[in-house]
């Protein structure tokens, strides 16, 4: 069959959770449009049930994946990036249609997403240094203060930045032992759903990262009320939607993570995913451990170490 008779195959772009590529629950699609209303592909819209069911697949992760060492979990982010890095065209392609970019800009945008994981992955085995350490007591005792993750964490993707904010956003969490639930942007999801096809071909335990897309608040609130979600990053919520997250997130005492200022609506949309990170999103999901043990006494004279 010649090239000019030859018909194309679309691209179905499915939903990531629990390690496989399952439709939404509810059957429901919508359109993708690029930023001059042209379509671009069918999106699955995720229901209520999907966000559960992301819910029990993150929880399901949860235990092998703080469990692993962080050297591992180092290892596999760097993966990520390796695999990343050879769907490069793919992404650039996306990340143009959907942020309305030059393929130039594209490329760097992605270029910075690679190198962004890479940061990440090498904070993996460091973070515990600069969190946590000895603490000095007034009596013959250890005191160990140690970061551990806090769980499975709700994560609202930028709605503006679709591959650098979003691996800015999911990254520091999982890198820290935690599992995700994301809802990707709801305006351009498709970089997102890709990075479930790229997240499943890299090492990552099925379940540490689920990705939905849809309408944010219809997704957003139930994971907010969930009781088996610890904390909530709600860097894609406007004002309006965070405060009643951040209420409804108050029940099971989850962290919430709001950035930019409480008074400017869409704060994180106007963020420079560029910058460099810091480690404040690192720190945002680890709880702290704090140990005590007696000091054994040595020699005659009762020294102690």
């Amino acid at each position: 069959m010649s090239e000019q008779n030859r018909l194309g195959v679309f691209k179905t772009y499915k939903l990531y959770v629990g390690g496989k590529f399952p439709r939404s629950e509810s059957g429901r699609v919508y359109e993708v449009t690029d930023s001059k209303g042209q379509w671009l592909a069918n999106a699955p819209q995720s229901s209520r049930k999907d966000a559960r069911d992301a819910v029990v697949a993150a929880r399901k992760a949860f235990g092998g994946w703080s469990g692993a060492t962080a050297y591992n979990r180092g290892q596999v982010l760097y993966r990520v990036a390796e695999m990343l890095e050879g769907r490069k065209d793919q992404f650039v392609r996306e990340v143009a249609a959907s942020e309305g970019l030059s393929k130039s800009k594209a490329a760097a945008v992605v270029d910075a997403a690679i190198d962004r994981w890479v940061w990440y992955a090498g904070w993996t085995d460091k973070i515990g240094q600069i969190s946590g350490g000895a603490n000095p007591v007034a009596g013959p005792f250890f005191n160990l203060s140690t970061p551990e993750p806090t769980g499975v964490v709700a994560v609202l993707a930028p709605r503006k930045s679709s591959l650098l904010g979003l691996v800015s956003v999911i990254a520091p969490v999982i890198a820290t032992g935690n599992t995700a639930v994301v809802v990707a942007s709801a305006d351009a999801p498709l970089p997102a759903l890709s990075l479930g096809e790229v997240l499943a071909t890299s090492d990552v335990p099925g379940g540490v990262v689920n990705i939905l897309s849809g309408v944010t608040a219809e997704l957003a609130a139930p994971l907010a009320a969930h009781q088996d979600v610890n904390a909530i990053d709600l860097t894609g919520a406007d004002t309006a939607l965070a405060k009643e997250l951040e209420i409804a997130a108050a029940d099971n005492l989850k962290r919430v993570l709001r950035p930019g200022s409480v008074d400017a609506d869409a704060a994180a949309d106007s963020a420079d995913w560029t910058a460099s990170p810091g480690t404040h999103r690192l720190t945002a999901f680890l709880e702290t451990k704090t140990v005590w043990h007696p000091t054994g006494a040595l020699g005659a004279a009762g020294s102690s170490y």
